[in-house]
């Protein structure tokens, strides 16, 4: 197993990661498969998403080593626990629930968790969040991210919700560590998706850094 620095570093090497909140399980299994296929290698599933755990056990199954599953939406300690038995490899959420943290952390697994504003950020940080998910990002911007990082440099923030794949770089350039996209890039048939994730990869991977 990897250490939780491994798995953080491997989660976010690309710099993008792709958030599943599907209507079943086939179509997350579906989407999952596509992204992966694209190149993708940091897949998170909701768990919103009706049998998000079995999703999450199969593709972990699946990819092995090649890619990073994660489960998203994990609001407490035992959605953690469960995540955790289904193998997910890191956790994330749009809030900061220490019983999260301490879960994910027992097990080795790095938390995500999510914050709105400076202070919320660093409270993140000082509960042992492993990247801290700037949720919603859509009411914030790039501009917002270099002013934070300009007084928090430490802070490794993942803007998450509302950002488009075209906008996606803007992000990476502006300090963020990684983005979160959801419908933004996984919607559309099988070719547009893989057209869109192969492409914002080239871009991310142009920026260089």
């Amino acid at each position: 197993m990897a250490y939780r620095w491994e798995t953080t570093r491997a989660a976010l090497a690309q710099r993008v990661v792709a958030i599943i909140r599907a209507e079943s399980y086939d179509a997350a299994a579906a989407s999952c498969d596509t992204l992966l296929s694209a190149g993708l290698t940091t897949v998170e599933i909701s768990l919103t998403t009706p049998f998000a755990l079995e999703a999450v056990t199969t593709m972990v199954r699946e990819v092995g080593e090649d890619a990073v599953i994660g489960a998203g939406t994990v609001l407490d300690g035992a959605s953690a626990r469960m995540a955790v038995d289904a193998g997910a490899r890191f956790l994330s959420a749009p809030n900061r629930d220490i019983g999260v943290i301490s879960t994910g952390h027992r097990y080795g697994l790095p938390v995500f968790c999510g914050a709105a504003t400076p202070d919320e950020v660093v409270r993140a940080l000082e509960s042992g969040a492993d990247a801290v998910n700037l949720f919603p990002a859509s009411v914030t911007s790039p501009a917002w991210v270099r002013d934070v990082r300009a007084a928090l440099p430490q802070a490794p923030l993942v803007p998450t919700g509302g950002i488009t794949a075209q906008e996606a770089p803007e992000w990476i350039a502006a300090g963020a560590v990684a983005v979160a996209l959801g419908p933004e890039l996984s919607c559309g048939d099988r070719d547009t998706v893989l057209k869109r994730t192969a492409d914002l990869l080239a871009r991310l991977s142009d920026l260089g850094g």
